[in-house]
């Protein structure tokens, strides 16, 4: 089937059955959902196309297959379907550009949009989402100090995940559940839900009240961006936090032992194409590192050097009624100071795949992210 690649494009060969896996039309894959209704394996061992059954058009080619079925393929589909590419990471989650950051380089401007911008226009939706990917955190100042609107927010995005300590949270520091953040104790930084397997992907806060008190700054750090330093200044301790897996629970409740269904590194790759997607750093619901004992040290010792990197790059703000923070769990680590008095704060997580899912419909639309998938 002749189709030209772009200039210095390698084609794969695709045989036919995957061809006619691909068929597009309107009895193979539902019009609506975009699911397969096709079933695989229901197609002959020996599909090929029918003699003089290729015909080309202006804008594709139509085939017809010896068990009788007829198909489009279009030609922009057919050569991106046949070129060997390193990576479809940009299609699949959404990528952008990081900017790196510091508590120095950020504190005098750091990522905002209005609640207004976001309430009112989804090209604000659009834009928020975008802050979030870029710097892994926004603020969203003259938002109404009330946790409706705050909840209200995090369902821009998606579905308020539930979890142990339910869905979306209006507390204060009681102990009502068995987790420090329910105390009035400093918190040093760390991303949450290590011990789930699939942790959250965003993360909102949203003080509504601090009374008779003083303390509890929030802290950040750029966990990419420290990453990175650590690449550059040691890569062995880096090479050593990619690889050793690290054991986590969630205890603290009375009816509940969590942990993933496999210990992680704190470093987490793309396993097809090698780059950076999760940093997974909580020493407080750290358990053992699954390392020999001869071999843990190194671990200790490579951790050492990570959190000092971390604490150079620390960025602390004091969080006030009206301007909620929404951080990336998966790229942001987060921390608070000591407090006194009575703090009441709201939020709530949101899962990775919605957050990646209602980004790429904001900035691209659904026709080109149903393109990108139809592309395989």
């Amino acid at each position: 089937m002749p189709c030209s690649p772009r200039p210095g494009a390698v084609l794969t060969y695709r045989p036919a059955v995957f061809l006619r896996d691909h068929c597009h039309c309107a009895e193979c894959v539902h019009e609506d959902t975009k699911q397969r209704l096709i079933e695989t394996f229901d197609i002959p061992e020996d599909i090929a196309f029918k003699p003089e059954g290729v015909r080309e058009e202006a804008e594709g080619f139509r085939v017809t297959w010896n068990d009788g079925h007829e198909s489009f393929y279009s030609k922009e589909w057919l050569r991106n379907v046949g070129l060997k590419r390193t990576s479809r990471a940009v299609e699949r989650q959404g990528l952008v550009e990081p900017v790196f950051w510091t508590g120095s380089s950020i504190k005098s401007s750091p990522p905002s949009i209005s609640y207004d911008e976001i309430a009112t226009s989804p090209t604000g939706v659009r834009d928020w989402l975008y802050l979030i990917r870029t710097y892994g955190f926004a603020y969203i100042p003259n938002t109404p100090a009330t946790p409706e609107a705050t909840e209200a927010l995090l369902n821009l995005i998606g579905p308020i995940r539930n979890t142990h300590y339910g869905g979306f949270y209006d507390f204060t520091a009681d102990l009502a559940k068995g987790d420090t953040a329910y105390t009035q104790l400093g918190i040093g930084a760390h991303t949450d839900n290590t011990y789930f397997t699939d942790p959250a992907g965003l993360q909102l806060f949203h003080l509504l009240s601090h009374t008779d008190g003083s303390g509890g700054a929030s802290q950040l750090v750029d966990g990419f961006g420290a990453a990175a330093e650590l690449y550059e200044v040691d890569r062995e301790a880096y090479e050593i936090l990619s690889t050793v897996r690290v054991h986590s629970h969630a205890s603290g409740n009375e009816d509940s032992s969590i942990q993933p269904v496999t210990p992680m590194p704190v470093l987490v790759h793309d396993e097809i194409h090698g780059h950076l997607v999760q940093v997974r750093w909580n020493t407080t619901d750290r358990a053992r590192v699954d390392a020999p004992v001869e071999e843990v040290g190194k671990w200790y010792a490579a951790a050492r050097t990570w959190t000092e990197i971390l604490r150079r790059r620390e960025y602390w703000e004091q969080l006030k009624p009206g301007t909620p923070l929404i951080f990336d769990n998966w790229r942001v680590l987060h921390g608070r100071s000591e407090f006194t008095g009575k703090r009441r704060m709201c939020g709530g997580y949101i899962n990775r795949d919605d957050f990646i899912s209602r980004y790429k419909m904001a900035a691209w639309g659904r026709g080109e992210a149903l393109r990108q998938v139809a592309q395989g």
